[in-house]
């Protein structure tokens, strides 16, 4: 695949790159011979001599700043951002049953999710892109979500964040294309479990849908016509695509990887 993708050497900025989707994209990066600058809060497991960690909060202006100043300093190019980094808490817009208050939204839910999931991504841009303009060749991958198509019960938050960042997406394209900049989202649906999935998630979002955590883990295979959850591995090999020259063409459009659930 290295030789045919041939992104061998590309600079790549990811955000959110310890676990779940970030982590199996920076490994496939890795393994493409790109090399990784992974800005998060904490490091992963990942080891490799093409593997750079930099502690950051994405949400925090300045931090995000540095952080593109020193890969410019290591590296003196950017060829790839990928804008992952995200939360998400399951927050209903009125607790109708009177009982998990905690779980009606409020400021402080709304403004952490909408600083993480939509500050992070234009800041970090915004900055890569000043450099990626004055080489005049740059790519911007955003992580969407099939919920920011759809809607979705019980993240209605999570869900705008998404459907914001698709038309961050589509109007970025346009702004930068006249620079030679591609600007793509993807929107993954179902995926494997991850460690990201904690009980307290899955409280909160048994409430918000008025269902147990039993419940919500229905038969995926009668909702998904390819009859099965995605991988990891496959939504972080679709974004090496997008990585590379071969997806020369594709901008300012967000893809669907669903296995047919819902189609964009």
């Amino acid at each position: 695949m290295s030789e045919w993708l041939e992104i061998q050497g590309n600079v790549v900025i990811i955000t959110g790159g310890s676990s779940g989707i970030g982590a199996a994209i920076v490994k496939a990066q890795l393994e493409n011979g790109a090399i990784v600058y992974n800005a998060d809060l904490k490091n992963g497991s990942e080891i490799h001599e093409n593997y750079h960690f930099i502690e950051t909060d994405v949400t925090d202006q300045e931090k995000v700043k540095n952080v593109v100043d020193k890969v410019i300093q290591d590296q003196g190019k950017i060829d790839v951002l990928i804008n992952n980094a995200g939360i998400n808490l399951p927050r209903m817009l009125v607790d109708f049953r009177g009982e998990g208050p905690q779980y009606q939204m409020n400021e402080t839910d709304l403004n952490k999710m909408f600083d993480i999931n939509l500050k992070g991504p234009v800041w970090f841009s915004q900055e890569v892109a000043k450099h990626q303009i004055k080489n005049s060749k740059g790519i911007i991958i955003n992580i969407s979500s099939e919920a920011g198509q759809e809607g979705s019960e019980g993240q209605s938050i999570y869900a705008a964040t998404k459907a914001a960042l698709i038309g961050f997406t589509r109007s970025w394209a346009k702004e930068l294309g006249k620079h030679n900049i591609r600007v793509v989202a993807i929107a993954p649906g179902i995926l494997e479990e991850t460690g990201l999935r904690t009980p307290a998630y899955e409280e909160a979002l048994a409430y918000t849908r008025n269902t147990t955590v039993d419940g919500l883990n229905g038969d995926y295979s009668k909702s998904i016509p390819i009859g099965r959850v995605g991988q990891l591995k496959e939504v972080a090999d679709l974004v090496a695509y997008l990585s590379s020259d071969r997806s020369s063409y594709v901008t300012g459009t967000t893809i669907n990887i669903s296995g047919g659930k819902s189609r964009g």
